[in-house]
């Protein structure tokens, strides 16, 4: 594994997350997978304290993005291929399975409140950090599988998520896949209002592949 390669260009914090930076620099290709993270060489290139970026390494490891490894250290997340693809086609089956369930479940309340929810991340798209953006697709995802009626399908979904690099924000490395990620979050919304399971099956399966 690479150690992390030093810019001396690279902006201070100016007042910026710390998370947002490291984050931004991984997506960017800067810091490649399985780079090593030393915390001496983040205050370096962030211009920032050393807690600032053990908060920063931890925020990210809880979303897989970096990986501690005990007595070691942190290292950007190395995805596997075949893990991945694995957790996508298990997120398919239970997803779209409870795609009838949420049709059934949504009131106008709850259609109201996904359509708020998907505005604020495409607020966030304009507005907001990666981080921030990545929290408001969270939000959205999950206010969507409350509906199927199922806390323990929720808790399983989401621990499922964390067995591999956080998706979508690996693959948000363009505006364009940003911005379509909010309209399928508007499809999926105007699917329940229609009352239409197979086509909110699909929208989901694709929005799962990232297709």
């Amino acid at each position: 594994m690479a150690d992390i390669i030093m810019n001396s260009g690279q902006a201070a914090s100016a007042g910026r997350d710390v998370t947002d930076l490291v984050l931004q620099d991984i997506l960017a290709g800067v810091l490649l997978p399985g780079t090593w993270l030393k915390q001496i060489d983040l205050e370096r290139r962030y211009n920032c304290t050393r807690p600032e970026v053990r908060r920063a390494l931890d925020r990210l490891a809880q979303k897989r993005l970096v990986e501690h490894v005990p007595n070691r250290g942190y290292h950007v997340y190395e995805p596997d291929g075949r893990r991945a693809r694995e957790v996508s086609e298990i997120r398919i089956i239970l997803e779209t399975a409870i795609a009838g369930t949420i049709i059934q479940n949504a009131l106008p309340a709850d259609i109201a409140s996904l359509r708020r929810l998907a505005e604020h991340f495409d607020f966030m798209v304009l507005n907001g950090t990666m981080l921030e953006l990545y929290e408001a697709n969270l939000a959205f995802h999950r206010q969507l599988l409350v509906l199927g009626g199922n806390q323990e399908l929720v808790d399983l979904i989401t621990e499922i998520r964390q067995r591999t690099s956080s998706a979508p924000v690996s693959q948000w490395r363009t505006r364009a896949r940003v911005e379509q990620s909010g309209r399928e979050h508007h499809l999926m919304i105007k699917a329940i209002e229609a009352g239409d399971a197979e086509h909110l099956k699909e929208l989901v399966r694709q929005h799962i592949l990232q297709s």
